[in-house]
């Protein structure tokens, strides 16, 4: 299988402004000079982490929808990242993974982060994702998502790579740092985990952070305090290598998840 080459942006995300953010991102990935496969977006970004969901949301067919089938197109690869969609009178932190031919799946995010009373606005999901792309097998998540080690459990190798993306808090950053390499070695996959930079119009502040971790718990990238896009490639063998040197996700136990 091939290496998989893989985009993420680290960055600034101006509050509650989706043309001003689309027009930024949109200069940002004109940097770009090599081929990708994926590039990966934060959480919300083209907002911020805002509950004004009655103001902010956009339908399925909106104007950000259109904004990453665009981007897919022209760079010819996936382009990923959640919004806030509104659909039958709710609302979600909904992951968008957009093909360059306009075809797309999603993803809603499960585990509504409450202390920032986002699950008085949000509506949750309650399927995971699991998405291909060059025969890789890609489990995308959002931010909160990440505290959850059952919701995320690689049950019979589903997936090769977590992807997380966030407006992940520096406070907390610590937790972000730790939980990060801990997914990636408990479910042997890369863990690919993109955050915002800057304060948000709440005056929160956001350090980045943003990492790639190996299934062996090997740093692949790391970017803090600062805006990045960089493009890196993760290996498919480093993988394979560990799942058969350390066969022990089938020792993995089994469960079932509640509603």
């Amino acid at each position: 299988m091939d290496n998989l080459k893989v985009t993420v942006f680290q960055g600034y995300l101006f509050w509650e402004n989706i043309d001003k953010n689309l027009q930024n991102i949109s200069l940002k990935l004109s940097n770009i000079r090599e081929k990708t496969n994926l590039i990966i977006l934060p959480e919300m970004f083209n907002t911020g982490f805002s509950m004004n969901a009655e103001t902010l949301a956009e339908e399925m067919g909106g104007k950000t929808m259109q904004w990453m089938h665009d981007t897919a197109q022209k760079y010819e690869c996936v382009v990923t990242g959640s919004l806030i969609i509104k659909e039958d009178g709710k609302y979600y932190n909904r992951l968008v993974w957009m093909r360059p031919d306009g075809t797309h799946e999603y993803y809603d995010k499960r585990h509504l982060f409450a202390l920032g009373k986002e699950h008085n606005t949000y509506t949750a999901g309650t399927d995971k994702l699991i998405v291909e792309l060059n025969g890789w097998k890609i489990c995308p998540m959002i931010c909160y998502d990440l505290r959850f080690p059952v919701w995320l459990r690689n049950v019979d190798e589903a997936y090769d790579v977590l992807l997380i993306v966030a407006n992940w808090p520096e406070r907390r950053a610590l937790h972000w740092r730790t939980l990060i390499p801990a997914r990636a070695v408990e479910n042997q996959s890369y863990v690919i985990a993109v955050n915002r930079v800057g304060h948000d119009g709440n005056e929160v502040y956001h350090s980045g952070d943003s990492t790639c971790i190996s299934p062996n718990g090997d740093v692949v990238y790391y970017k803090r305090d600062e805006e990045d896009l960089y493009t890196f490639s993760i290996i498919y063998d480093e993988v394979k290598k560990i799942r058969r040197a350390l066969p022990f996700l089938k020792d993995a136990d089994r469960f079932t998840l509640d509603d």
